[in-house]
């Protein structure tokens, strides 16, 4: 299993395809706090509550600085339907090879219906300015999180 981070730690760089055909580069968004969720399926009940969470706070998110960064193991072409599919606002990153999602501890055994498995962990990391992890949290539930996040953050509800 891959080493959790903890807050302190440099957050690892990455830079990783967009559902558009671009790609975010992580230290290129230094000077601003960063958002970044680790989710295991685009279009999956769970997943999609929790990237509508975010898109729908987006807006507040900003206006506090943050930019936010989902990230799974789905293809560009996967990801490009989801955000048609459900009007995402947020930045979605395809990490196919799932090397950043190991980086970041957000992949390694987790218990799916009572049995252990490899998989990713939904996860989510707080990033300072300065590219350091604020805030790290580790096998959250999608739903209520980004208002539990907002909370562990001191930022009013939306």
């Amino acid at each position: 299993m891959s080493e959790r981070l903890q807050p302190g730690d440099t957050a690892p760089d990455f830079t990783l395809p967009t559902d558009d055909g671009g790609e975010v580069t992580l230290s290129a968004l230094r000077g601003r706090r960063v958002i970044v969720y680790f989710y295991p399926a685009a279009m999956t009940p769970g997943c999609t509550k929790q990237a509508c969470d975010f898109s729908d706070s987006l807006e507040a998110l900003r206006a506090e600085g943050f930019e936010v960064l989902g990230v799974s193991p789905d293809k560009p072409a996967k990801l490009a339907k989801f955000r048609e599919r459900d009007s995402l606002g947020i930045t979605l990153l395809s990490d196919e090879d799932k090397a950043v999602m190991q980086a970041w501890g957000a992949f390694g055994e987790k218990k799916l219906y009572g049995k252990v498995v490899q998989g990713v962990i939904r996860s989510t990391l707080v990033v300072d300015a300065e590219g350091r992890v604020e805030l790290a949290q580790y096998n959250v539930k999608a739903t209520g999180h980004v208002a539990n996040l907002r909370r562990d953050l001191g930022l009013a509800t939306a």
